[in-house]
């Protein structure tokens, strides 16, 4: 019997564009390559694999039908609470990939990076807050050993109040998420087979 971890606490960062430094706002290189691949629909490849190309294929479109399915099922639930539904954004979701490879390879589970890098810095990265008014994102976090559905995924955050906010703000007008599985992961997930998923939040006006 496995089961999953949702963060305790979901991260949310409220800033003003001008108010960001510009140069924390530079892309590095690699991730204007990972921006420009899932721009592209391209998968990006974050870390050597052992398996083969066919299971990496079949793994990456298991995984891009849990991301769909989990942006069909928050949609729904913001309907039933009367929200706006959130539209996919590619650059959200080339920040939440690049997290959620970053975690697993590394071995660890925070909304900060190892490098110290605060959580809203990275994804402005991906999604920048240059030329607009107003810039906001959140995230939410989650893990679970081999793999589960996105009922599980939203009902895990639905279960957690601040996961919860995030999923019912009414501040978010898009979204990315980017959900990996690892048949082995080290650090903190103990060289198990894991499925982590990030979700990232944003709007921009």
């Amino acid at each position: 019997m496995w089961r999953g971890l949702a963060l305790t606490l979901a991260a949310v960062a409220l800033a003003s564009s001008f108010s960001v430094a510009r140069g924390d706002a530079a892309v590095a290189e690699s991730v204007e390559t990972l921006v420009r691949a899932q721009l592209k629909n391209r998968v990006t490849t974050l870390s050597p694999s052992r398996t083969s190309a066919p299971q990496r294929t079949r793994a990456n479109s298991a995984m891009a039908v849990l991301e769909n399915t989990v942006l069909d099922r928050m949609n729904q639930v913001r309907r039933a609470h009367g929200l706006r539904l959130l539209r996919l954004n590619s650059r959200l979701r080339a920040a939440a990939l690049f997290h959620s490879n970053d975690m697993g390879r590394r071995g660890y589970f925070e909304h900060d990076s190892l490098s110290g890098t605060v959580f809203w810095r990275r994804i402005e990265r991906f999604y920048p807050s240059r030329g607009f008014r107003s810039w906001t994102v959140g995230e939410n976090l989650l893990w679970g050993s081999g793999t589960y559905g996105a009922a599980f995924a939203v009902r895990e955050w639905m279960n957690s109040r601040p996961h919860r906010e995030n999923l019912l703000s009414r501040e978010w007008r898009e979204v990315g998420i980017g959900a990996v599985h690892f048949s082995s992961a080290p650090g903190e997930y103990h060289g198990r087979p894991v499925t982590i998923m990030t979700a990232d939040f944003g709007a921009r006006r």
